[in-house]
């Protein structure tokens, strides 16, 4: 087996990231465009819904399996390995069945009751098979990242995506005549279909893959049982975050539009308004997640294995390592979001949001840094720490998005800010918790001075060049990469990145 590091893992998931999250780019552009703000709006109602009975159905499992097969294979325990996926691949299998059917029978009941409008009951029975189909794919996803072998992951994810935009535009636009709701269960159709392709596509890679038969030659294969408390001792903590957080989610579908009422606009303007705080503020918020979910996901397995052979010193440098890269690769991504926030916007036809996204690339680093600390966290077995600073967080935040968004001067302004809020405090207190597991030094001036440094050069570039180009954003390319590449060049003479370290990114 090839030894890989977890940068280098990180690297492999965020090319395949980074090409999704064009093909993002792309699909949602064309849905704002052409099919609108309310389409989304209602697929957008429907997604915390359909995320939470995906979160009931994995229960964390994957993420227990990437750890624990990850701490086997490190000891040489081959067979306990598969055993571990095996047990985990049957029970995503029935739990996935199980509430893909609960919620098509119960989804109609629904209206007027947990959804308010009844466009949205369709559209989630359109979802409900992908239930079964996600459920599936994340215990292959647990496996291959247990081995930190990334490339399945990162290949499935692709090709779902590019059949998910292509499938999901067409069958928008080409129901878009028969109204709104038809055009919504055209989104949903595309994401059914790209989850086929990914689920056939890793498990076909699964079939491919062999593990050596023989290691540990004193390996002994735990009972089922025995296996089963593992898995749910890691799986409990991380299924109830999940559910808090989707919880949130979708707490938050309800209460930004029911708020934006109060604030004085109607209802189709306040699903608009959702929509496009969605499809546009939040996608283009979530661009360096392309990096920081590939960083999160190669942290478990790593973490998980370091801990295992008692290599705390391996855990510290890699905490540290991963904070830093996240800062790293969010400042630039947060600098270009703050300055050109209106051509941004304005190619998802959302022109009207771009104050709200300045504010949330004011907070949004804090965002990607606690998903980052948040695996540190789990690959260190201590799951519950970032629930219960998602819980204080949370305490935090809903008061305010209620209260803000319901200002009449205010409205996606506050919810903005309230957002904002949460991502610091759940990051503070996950950077603290780390601390105090594992003692690692807080280095401001690697992870504070240096990349501010670039972003500040990168930002200055921006005013002294842009004003010369017009109002689209295409036009603004050159002064982007221009901006990219004094950022790139500060972090180089500061010794915010180095030579040695771009090589272990390649792999060499």
């Amino acid at each position: 087996m090839v030894k890989r590091t977890f940068v280098y893992g990180a690297a492999i998931l965020f090319g395949a990231n980074l090409i999704n999250r064009i093909l993002g780019f792309a699909y949602q552009y064309l849905i704002m465009v052409h099919v609108g703000g309310e389409a989304y709006g209602l697929f957008a109602q429907v997604f915390p819904i359909y995320m939470m009975a995906l979160v009931l159905t994995t229960a964390g499992i994957p993420l227990a399996v990437s750890k624990l097969v990850s701490e086997e294979v490190s000891l040489g325990n081959y067979r306990q390995a598969r055993a571990i996926f095996r047990l985990a691949f049957g029970i995503l299998c029935v739990s996935g069945a199980l509430v893909s059917i609960i919620l098509y029978v119960f989804a109609v009941r629904m209206a007027g009751r947990i959804i308010a409008d009844p466009r949205v009951i369709p559209v989630l029975i359109m979802c409900t098979p992908a239930i079964f189909i996600v459920s599936v794919s994340s215990a292959y996803r647990g496996y291959f990242q247990g081995l930190q072998n990334m490339i399945p992951t990162a290949l499935s994810q692709t090709l779902e995506q590019i059949v998910r935009v292509c499938l999901g535009f067409s069958a928008a636009l080409y129901f878009l005549p028969r109204g709104i709701a038809f055009a919504a269960m055209g989104l949903a159709f595309g994401m059914v279909a790209g989850e086929v392709v990914g689920l056939l596509t890793i498990a076909f890679q699964y079939r491919l893959s062999r593990l050596p038969r023989h290691g540990n030659q004193e390996e002994r294969i735990s009972s089922k049982r025995r296996i089963l408390a593992r898995i749910w001792q890691l799986a409990a903590p991380v299924t109830f975050g999940r559910v808090l957080s989707t919880g949130l989610s979708a707490l938050d579908a309800i209460l930004i539009p029911g708020r934006l009422q109060a604030a004085g606009f109607t209802a189709r303007q306040a699903t608009t308004l959702f929509g496009q705080l969605g499809g546009a503020g939040f996608t283009l918020l979530s661009f360096p997640s392309v990096f920081t979910f590939a960083l999160a996901t190669s942290l478990v397995p790593a973490v998980a294995e370091a801990t295992a052979k008692g290599s705390f010193r391996i855990v510290r440098a890699s905490s540290a390592e991963a904070v830093r890269v996240t800062i790293i690769s969010g400042l630039p991504c947060l600098v270009t979001m703050f300055y050109f926030a209106e051509p941004l916007t304005a190619l998802f036809n959302s022109a009207n949001i771009a104050p709200v996204l300045r504010i949330l690339a004011i907070g949004g680093i804090f965002s990607y840094i606690q998903q980052t600390t948040t695996a540190v966290l789990q690959g260190l077995g201590k799951p519950q720490l970032p629930v219960a600073h998602s819980i204080l967080a949370a305490g935090i935040r809903i008061p305010l998005l209620y209260w803000l968004t319901g200002l009449s001067a205010w409205g996606l302004i506050g919810s903005a800010w309230a957002f904002c809020a949460g991502y610091v405090v759940a990051a503070v207190l996950n950077i603290t918790a780390i601390v105090r597991q594992t003692g690692m030094v807080i280095d401001l001036n690697r992870l504070c001075y240096q990349p501010l440094e670039a972003a500040l050069g990168m930002l200055l570039c921006f005013v002294l060049l842009a004003p010369s180009k017009g109002a689209n954003f295409i036009e603004y390319l050159e002064v982007l990469a221009a901006g990219m590449l004094i950022y790139l060049i500060i972090l180089v003479f500061n010794q915010g990145i180095t030579w040695g370290e771009i090589r272990r990114v390649l792999g060499f």
